[in-house]
């Protein structure tokens, strides 16, 4: 179960943010500030201690905190992002980790590796880590190293048509996953529960798992139904404004 979860506010640069979807159209800020605070309440529902960091203009995609650190039941991971203009974002987040961690439990990523959180699903106490654009053999090699550390497992996914790793895949908890495009037939995955999602509504595929409830992006009807026809209670919430910029449900928090 989760107990916390950091988020930071969106800040005025979010329409400068890194996109690979121009067509999308550049985000309304006012609407993106209106769509997070939909997501702190539905946090809120899961039962949990919501930490809310200010707005960080230097950083246009700091409201994505998932990429920043990586939180095990035993230590929290400072990440290395692949992308220079994110790189400050990790160490921006450290003040905060360090409430809820002594310094002794906190680890880092350190060049040449990259690391960035999107890339990290957690099933248990084994972490599957996608081999991606913004995460390189190095880092996946520094953070399996650390979790082994801690008497935790990793594992390497690569990819190559999604941004991240969640792009595409999520643990729902109950051995389920939610998986679309090039996940569907990982090996890796061969022993889950599949959800599949359609290639009309792969965003949806980043839904996340809170404290029994699953939280589900508005406007993915068939996504919906699955999950619900899994057993799940859903919340709804609209992050349209964050998919013009690359980002979906889990990239919007750090769940511990």
């Amino acid at each position: 179960m989760f107990k916390n979860v950091i988020v930071r506010r969106p800040c005025r640069a979010l329409v400068s943010g890194i996109t690979s979807s121009p067509e999308l159209g550049t985000p309304d800020y006012e609407n993106a500030l209106k769509q997070h605070d939909d997501y702190i309440n539905a946090m809120k529902q899961c039962h949990v201690e919501v930490t809310v960091l200010e707005a960080n203009e230097a950083y246009p995609d700091s409201c994505f905190v998932e990429d920043t650190a990586v939180i095990t039941r035993e230590c929290a991971i400072i990440t290395n992002p692949g992308t220079d203009a994110r790189r400050g974002e990790a160490l921006e987040m450290l003040p905060t980790i360090r409430k809820f961690f002594p310094e002794d439990r906190i680890e880092y990523i350190q060049s040449p590796g990259t690391l960035e959180g999107g890339d990290v699903m957690m099933v248990g106490d084994h972490f599957y880590v996608g081999l991606s654009d913004r995460t390189n053999q190095e880092g996946i090699r520094q953070f399996i190293s650390i979790l082994n550390k801690y008497g935790l497992t990793g594992s390497a996914v690569p990819l190559t048509e999604f941004l991240h790793l969640k792009t595409g895949v999520n643990y729902i908890e109950n051995n389920n996953l939610l998986v679309t495009g090039e996940f569907i037939d990982k090996p890796e995955f061969a022993n889950f529960n599949k959800i599949i999602v359609s290639q009309e509504e792969a965003y949806a595929s980043n839904c996340i798992w809170m404290n029994d409830y699953v939280i589900v992006p508005e406007g993915y009807p068939n996504v919906l139904a699955e999950v619900q026809k899994a057993g799940y209670k859903v919340i709804i919430v609209d992050t349209s404004e964050y998919r013009k910029i690359d980002g979906g449900l889990s990239c919007l928090s750090l769940r511990f």
